[in-house]
């Protein structure tokens, strides 16, 4: 439990040296994302998942894409510039950014990894993970871009 509230502490710690105003909101335990975004009121594309994809050992990045959408791995690689990117283990997502999977966000990270965003998450208010299970955090997704210094390009396509 201890470790759960350190992580919304961090993610709120950083909301704030960031300048951004955000809102976390505890929302009882969802199965999928849809009944996450039905449990908020908020459509899915409004919830931004947060992925943490690895390049290499030791090197990730974030991928910000909105809830009704999937990564396009030859775009992303694209973005990114690498041959190859592969979604980690849950301990070793955990190792690079200090949350468990489902509460993962750059906010707060145990490192600043860089941050690609598709651009469906600009002019819109999205929710995303807050650091712990059971939480959103809901930010004007324009700010959020701007202050994570995200780089917004085409990463993705639509889910099946």
């Amino acid at each position: 439990m201890a470790e759960e509230l350190r992580g919304r502490e961090r993610v709120l710690r950083a909301a704030d040296a960031l300048g951004l105003d955000v809102t976390i909101v505890d929302r009882p335990a969802a199965a999928s994302l849809p009944e996450a975004a039905a449990a908020l009121g908020i459509s899915p594309a409004a919830i931004v998942k947060s992925l943490v994809v690895r390049r290499r050992a030791g090197d990730y990045l974030f991928a910000l894409v909105p809830g009704d959408e999937q990564i396009s791995w030859p775009k992303l690689r694209a973005a990114a510039g690498a041959n190859k990117l592969v979604l980690p283990p849950a301990d070793e997502a955990f190792e690079a950014t200090g949350y468990t999977r489902g509460t993962i966000t750059p906010l707060g990270s145990t490192a600043a990894w860089p941050v690609f965003a598709a651009p469906g998450i600009r002019g819109r208010r999205v929710s995303m993970g807050a650091g712990e299970h059971g939480a959103s955090l809901f930010v004007n997704g324009d700010e959020l871009l701007a202050a994570l210094d995200a780089e917004v390009l085409d990463i993705t396509e639509p889910l099946p």
